[in-house]
């Protein structure tokens, strides 16, 4: 019997735009899966960033609010705070949430917005060049430490999770991938997990994604999503960080 691809009705008919290999296509059909299958489709408002998923807008079939450079967490409690019957999500980078956001995502977390982060990490500045992130491992070569990263002279990867996991505000924190099957279906039940802590008004949730970006790594998309589990899941170990939902 011949497989029939159904796309997801959060997701509209537009081609994505991002490079072979990338992760953002997966976890955007992930995202839209569960907004319909949790009937989310008309109380769901989205934040995009800019970098690679500025775009988010021309292929997520939701309400999307586009923010400036780091400010996500900050437009998603002005929107929660005017509609909190909304379930609002904002959908960031680790050059976005890890680094220029660092302050508004804290804060958000801290007072215990009522929303829902999903953090893309990808080790490194997909859109701009393939620059050093906060996330970039140590020895990971990019365009600004062509020599490896350095702990003397650039410090340690972020890891805004579990960093994230010690505010009061957060009541929901998990590290997933999408580099395997398995792990994607884990990244999903993630999301699900989050929406529905904001749906139960508990608090902040953030799902953290490790996602490849084959161009900038300098490796083709498979040798990607194996390097992924053999060297970026060392630093960023996947598994539920903060739970205290009490389900």
């Amino acid at each position: 019997m011949k497989q029939v691809y159904r796309r997801p009705h959060s997701l509209k008919k537009a081609p994505f735009h991002y490079c072979p290999g990338c992760g953002h296509s997966i976890a955007h059909r992930v995202i839209a899966e569960v907004i319909d299958e949790m009937n989310l489709q008309d109380k769901v408002i989205g934040i995009p960033p800019p970098g690679c998923s500025v775009f988010a807008y021309h292929y997520f079939d939701v309400d999307m609010v586009e923010s400036a450079h780091g400010r996500g967490a900050a437009v998603a409690t002005g929107i929660k705070r005017a509609f909190p019957q909304a379930i609002v999500f904002t959908y960031q980078g680790d050059g976005d949430l890890a680094a220029i956001g660092t302050a508004e995502t804290i804060h958000a977390a801290n007072r215990g917005e009522r929303i829902t982060a999903i953090f893309i990490n990808n080790a490194v500045y997909g859109m701009t060049g393939g620059q050093m992130a906060p996330t970039t491992l140590l020895s990971q070569k990019t365009t600004t430490t062509p020599y490896g990263r350095s702990a003397q002279l650039e410090g340690y990867p972020l890891k805004i999770s579990e960093m994230l996991a010690l505010v009061k505000g957060t009541v929901y924190i998990e590290r997933t991938a999408v580099s395997s099957p398995a792990n994607i279906m884990k990244t999903k039940k993630a999301v699900r997990k989050a929406f529905q802590t904001q749906i139960d008004d508990l608090g902040f949730s953030l799902v953290e994604i490790l996602s490849p970006c084959p161009v900038n790594w300098k490796m083709a998309p498979l040798e990607a999503w194996q390097w992924i589990e053999k060297e970026m899941t060392k630093e960023f170990p996947l598994g539920v960080i903060k739970d205290v939902t009490g389900k």
